[in-house]
Protein backbone atom coordinates (compact mmCIF):
# COMPACT_ATOMS: atom_id res chain seq x y z
CA UNK A 1 0.00 0.00 0.00
CA UNK A 2 1.72 3.49 -1.33
CA UNK A 3 2.51 5.84 1.80
CA UNK A 4 0.00 9.51 1.64
CA UNK A 5 2.04 11.89 0.61
CA UNK A 6 2.75 15.11 2.83
CA UNK A 7 0.66 18.08 2.38
CA UNK A 8 0.76 20.74 4.48
CA UNK A 9 -2.32 22.19 3.83
CA UNK A 10 -3.83 19.13 6.06
CA UNK A 11 -1.84 19.91 9.12
CA UNK A 12 -4.32 20.60 12.59
CA UNK A 13 -4.59 24.20 12.52
CA UNK A 14 -3.12 25.63 9.30
CA UNK A 15 -6.80 26.95 7.79
CA UNK A 16 -6.77 28.77 10.92
CA UNK A 17 -3.30 30.04 10.97
CA UNK A 18 -3.47 31.10 6.90
CA UNK A 19 -6.84 32.80 7.60
CA UNK A 20 -4.95 34.90 10.92
CA UNK A 21 -2.43 35.68 8.47
CA UNK A 22 -4.87 37.05 5.89
CA UNK A 23 -6.56 39.03 8.51
CA UNK A 24 -3.42 40.70 9.71
CA UNK A 25 -2.21 41.59 6.16
CA UNK A 26 -5.44 43.25 4.37
CA UNK A 27 -7.35 44.28 7.66
CA UNK A 28 -5.36 47.51 7.94
CA UNK A 29 -5.70 47.72 3.77
CA UNK A 30 -9.62 47.53 4.48
CA UNK A 31 -9.85 50.16 7.30
CA UNK A 32 -7.76 52.66 5.22
CA UNK A 33 -9.94 51.97 1.84
CA UNK A 34 -13.19 52.69 4.07
CA UNK A 35 -11.77 55.71 6.12
CA UNK A 36 -11.12 57.29 3.33
CA UNK A 37 -15.02 57.31 2.98
CA UNK A 38 -15.21 58.97 6.06
CA UNK A 39 -16.63 62.27 6.10
CA UNK A 40 -15.37 63.01 9.62
CA UNK A 41 -11.87 64.52 9.68
CA UNK A 42 -11.11 62.54 12.70
CA UNK A 43 -10.02 58.70 12.70
CA UNK A 44 -12.06 57.51 16.09
CA UNK A 45 -15.60 58.40 14.95
CA UNK A 46 -17.88 57.33 11.36
CA UNK A 47 -19.59 60.33 10.08
CA UNK A 48 -20.93 58.59 7.05
CA UNK A 49 -20.33 58.08 3.71
CA UNK A 50 -18.18 60.70 1.81
CA UNK A 51 -16.04 61.66 -1.34
CA UNK A 52 -15.16 64.78 0.13
CA UNK A 53 -11.70 63.73 0.78
CA UNK A 54 -11.04 62.76 -3.02
CA UNK A 55 -12.57 65.91 -3.77
CA UNK A 56 -9.80 67.85 -1.94
CA UNK A 57 -7.09 65.72 -2.99
CA UNK A 58 -8.13 66.19 -6.44
CA UNK A 59 -7.98 70.03 -6.27
CA UNK A 60 -4.62 70.08 -3.62
CA UNK A 61 -1.99 71.72 -6.09
CA UNK A 62 0.51 70.29 -4.14
CA UNK A 63 -0.67 66.96 -4.37
CA UNK A 64 -0.97 67.55 -8.69
CA UNK A 65 2.46 68.42 -8.61
CA UNK A 66 3.58 65.60 -6.65
CA UNK A 67 1.25 63.38 -8.37
CA UNK A 68 2.97 64.32 -12.02
CA UNK A 69 6.21 64.31 -10.80
CA UNK A 70 5.92 60.46 -9.15
CA UNK A 71 4.57 59.64 -12.83
CA UNK A 72 7.46 60.89 -14.75
CA UNK A 73 9.91 59.74 -12.52
CA UNK A 74 8.26 56.10 -12.34
CA UNK A 75 7.99 56.37 -16.44
CA UNK A 76 11.40 57.54 -17.27
CA UNK A 77 13.32 54.90 -14.66
CA UNK A 78 10.90 52.03 -16.11
CA UNK A 79 11.57 52.94 -19.38
CA UNK A 80 15.70 52.65 -18.61
CA UNK A 81 15.77 50.31 -16.51
CA UNK A 82 14.08 47.73 -18.58
CA UNK A 83 16.75 48.52 -21.39
CA UNK A 84 19.44 47.94 -18.75
CA UNK A 85 17.83 44.64 -18.09
CA UNK A 86 16.73 43.52 -20.73
CA UNK A 87 21.04 43.86 -22.44
CA UNK A 88 21.81 42.18 -19.01
CA UNK A 89 19.36 39.69 -19.30
CA UNK A 90 20.27 39.01 -22.56
CA UNK A 91 23.76 38.84 -21.95
CA UNK A 92 23.66 36.21 -19.44
CA UNK A 93 21.01 34.11 -20.85
CA UNK A 94 21.94 33.84 -24.55
CA UNK A 95 25.39 32.49 -24.49
CA UNK A 96 27.00 29.28 -23.14
CA UNK A 97 27.90 29.19 -18.69
CA UNK A 98 31.63 31.34 -18.45
CA UNK A 99 33.63 32.21 -15.36
CA UNK A 100 32.05 34.78 -12.76
CA UNK A 101 28.52 34.45 -14.56
CA UNK A 102 27.11 33.72 -10.83
CA UNK A 103 29.07 37.18 -9.48
CA UNK A 104 27.37 39.47 -12.21
CA UNK A 105 24.06 37.92 -11.58
CA UNK A 106 24.72 38.43 -7.82
CA UNK A 107 26.08 41.80 -8.76
CA UNK A 108 22.57 43.26 -10.99
CA UNK A 109 20.40 41.82 -7.85
CA UNK A 110 22.15 43.42 -5.75
CA UNK A 111 19.70 45.88 -4.55
CA UNK A 112 16.82 43.41 -3.78
CA UNK A 113 19.44 41.78 -0.89
CA UNK A 114 21.41 45.04 0.02
CA UNK A 115 19.08 47.13 2.65
CA UNK A 116 17.50 50.24 1.01
CA UNK A 117 18.89 52.47 3.16
CA UNK A 118 22.45 51.33 2.44
CA UNK A 119 21.88 51.88 -0.98
CA UNK A 120 19.57 55.55 -0.49
CA UNK A 121 22.69 56.69 1.37
CA UNK A 122 25.40 55.84 -0.80
CA UNK A 123 23.59 57.27 -3.85
CA UNK A 124 23.46 60.73 -1.96
CA UNK A 125 26.73 60.56 -1.12
CA UNK A 126 27.88 59.75 -5.00
CA UNK A 127 25.44 62.49 -6.18
CA UNK A 128 26.57 64.70 -3.63
CA UNK A 129 29.77 64.65 -5.36
CA UNK A 130 28.91 64.76 -8.56
CA UNK A 131 26.78 68.10 -7.59
CA UNK A 132 29.96 69.93 -5.92
CA UNK A 133 32.27 69.05 -8.62
CA UNK A 134 29.94 70.12 -11.92
CA UNK A 135 27.42 72.09 -10.10
CA UNK A 136 24.64 70.70 -12.00
CA UNK A 137 21.15 70.05 -10.16
CA UNK A 138 18.01 68.53 -10.99
CA UNK A 139 15.20 65.70 -11.23
CA UNK A 140 17.96 63.66 -13.33
CA UNK A 141 19.30 62.40 -10.25
CA UNK A 142 15.78 61.22 -8.86
CA UNK A 143 15.03 59.46 -12.30
CA UNK A 144 18.88 57.90 -11.89
CA UNK A 145 18.61 56.86 -8.56
CA UNK A 146 14.89 55.11 -9.08
CA UNK A 147 16.61 53.66 -12.41
CA UNK A 148 19.59 52.18 -10.82
CA UNK A 149 17.27 50.61 -7.71
CA UNK A 150 14.58 49.53 -10.02
CA UNK A 151 16.93 47.06 -12.50
CA UNK A 152 16.92 43.69 -10.82
CA UNK A 153 12.99 44.15 -10.01
CA UNK A 154 12.76 44.30 -14.36
CA UNK A 155 15.76 41.30 -15.05
CA UNK A 156 13.88 39.07 -13.02
CA UNK A 157 11.27 38.50 -15.19
CA UNK A 158 12.68 39.18 -18.50
CA UNK A 159 15.74 36.72 -17.49
CA UNK A 160 12.48 33.93 -16.27
CA UNK A 161 10.99 34.69 -19.96
CA UNK A 162 14.32 34.26 -21.53
CA UNK A 163 14.95 31.11 -19.90
CA UNK A 164 11.74 29.99 -20.81
CA UNK A 165 11.92 30.50 -24.87
CA UNK A 166 12.22 27.77 -26.94
CA UNK A 167 15.87 28.49 -28.87
CA UNK A 168 14.12 27.11 -32.05
CA UNK A 169 12.97 29.73 -34.06
CA UNK A 170 15.89 31.69 -32.91
CA UNK A 171 17.73 28.93 -34.56
CA UNK A 172 16.27 28.66 -37.79
CA UNK A 173 16.91 32.02 -38.30
CA UNK A 174 19.88 31.99 -37.82
CA UNK A 175 20.37 28.80 -40.34
CA UNK A 176 18.59 30.52 -42.35
CA UNK A 177 21.43 33.54 -42.85
CA UNK A 178 19.84 36.01 -40.84
CA UNK A 179 22.19 38.77 -38.99
CA UNK A 180 21.99 38.68 -35.00
CA UNK A 181 20.45 41.67 -34.84
CA UNK A 182 17.61 40.70 -37.45
CA UNK A 183 17.17 37.51 -35.36
CA UNK A 184 16.69 39.59 -32.29
CA UNK A 185 14.59 42.40 -33.83
CA UNK A 186 12.36 39.98 -35.83
CA UNK A 187 12.32 36.61 -33.30
CA UNK A 188 13.63 37.02 -30.07
CA UNK A 189 11.94 40.89 -29.42
CA UNK A 190 8.72 39.74 -30.36
CA UNK A 191 8.78 37.02 -27.91
CA UNK A 192 10.57 38.17 -25.39
CA UNK A 193 7.68 40.97 -25.38
CA UNK A 194 5.47 39.49 -22.45
CA UNK A 195 8.44 39.53 -19.81
CA UNK A 196 9.61 43.53 -20.98
CA UNK A 197 6.17 45.00 -20.64
CA UNK A 198 6.25 42.83 -17.35
CA UNK A 199 9.60 43.93 -15.96
CA UNK A 200 8.86 47.52 -17.09
CA UNK A 201 5.76 47.60 -15.36
CA UNK A 202 7.24 46.25 -11.96
CA UNK A 203 9.45 48.84 -12.18
CA UNK A 204 7.28 51.33 -12.73
CA UNK A 205 5.21 50.60 -9.53
CA UNK A 206 8.52 50.18 -7.36
CA UNK A 207 9.39 53.59 -8.39
CA UNK A 208 5.94 55.04 -8.17
CA UNK A 209 5.65 53.51 -4.35
CA UNK A 210 9.14 54.27 -3.40
CA UNK A 211 9.91 56.31 -0.30
CA UNK A 212 13.63 55.81 1.36
CA UNK A 213 15.92 56.13 -1.61
CA UNK A 214 13.43 59.67 -3.05
CA UNK A 215 13.98 61.16 0.64
CA UNK A 216 17.45 60.89 0.19
CA UNK A 217 18.34 61.58 -3.29
CA UNK A 218 15.87 64.57 -3.72
CA UNK A 219 16.44 68.14 -3.73
CA UNK A 220 13.84 71.31 -2.27
CA UNK A 221 10.83 70.89 -4.02
CA UNK A 222 11.39 67.66 -5.79
CA UNK A 223 9.06 65.72 -3.61
CA UNK A 224 6.82 62.67 -5.28
CA UNK A 225 3.86 61.62 -3.94
CA UNK A 226 4.54 59.38 -1.44
CA UNK A 227 7.16 61.80 0.05
CA UNK A 228 4.91 64.46 0.18
CA UNK A 229 2.66 62.64 1.99
CA UNK A 230 4.88 61.36 4.49
CA UNK A 231 5.62 65.45 4.99
CA UNK A 232 2.07 65.15 5.93
CA UNK A 233 1.48 62.76 8.29
CA UNK A 234 4.35 64.45 10.27
CA UNK A 235 1.62 67.43 10.77
CA UNK A 236 -1.30 66.06 10.63
CA UNK A 237 -3.30 62.58 9.83
CA UNK A 238 -6.52 63.27 7.80
CA UNK A 239 -8.68 61.20 5.56
CA UNK A 240 -7.19 63.01 2.35
CA UNK A 241 -3.95 60.85 3.09
CA UNK A 242 -5.92 57.60 3.01
CA UNK A 243 -7.76 58.89 -0.35
CA UNK A 244 -4.48 59.53 -1.43
CA UNK A 245 -3.17 56.15 -0.31
CA UNK A 246 -6.21 54.76 -1.69
CA UNK A 247 -5.69 55.89 -5.17
CA UNK A 248 -1.78 54.42 -4.48
CA UNK A 249 -3.45 51.31 -3.79
CA UNK A 250 -5.45 51.08 -6.62
CA UNK A 251 -2.87 52.07 -9.29
CA UNK A 252 -0.69 49.29 -7.54
CA UNK A 253 -3.35 46.59 -7.87
CA UNK A 254 -4.21 47.14 -11.56
CA UNK A 255 -0.33 46.97 -12.39
CA UNK A 256 0.48 43.55 -10.38
CA UNK A 257 -2.97 41.93 -11.90
CA UNK A 258 -1.66 43.20 -15.49
CA UNK A 259 2.21 42.14 -14.58
CA UNK A 260 0.34 38.60 -13.32
CA UNK A 261 -1.60 37.84 -16.21
CA UNK A 262 1.37 38.80 -18.60
CA UNK A 263 3.85 36.33 -16.69
CA UNK A 264 1.67 33.58 -16.27
CA UNK A 265 2.76 30.59 -18.07
CA UNK A 266 -0.45 29.27 -21.09
CA UNK A 267 -1.22 25.90 -21.69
Amino acid sequence: MAKPSFQVARLPGFSTVAMLAFLALYIPILTLVVYSFNSEISMGEWGGFSWKWYEKAWANEAVKDATLRSLNIAAFAAVISTALATMAALGTTRRRVFKGQTFIYVMINQPLMVPEIVTAVALMILFGLIKTVTGVHGLGYLILAHSAFCIPFAYLPIRARLEGMDLTLETAASDLYASPWATFRRVTLPLLMPGVIAGMMLAFVVSLDDVVITEFVKSAGQDTLPTYMLGQMRRQLTPEINAISTGLLFITVAMLTAFFLLTRKQD
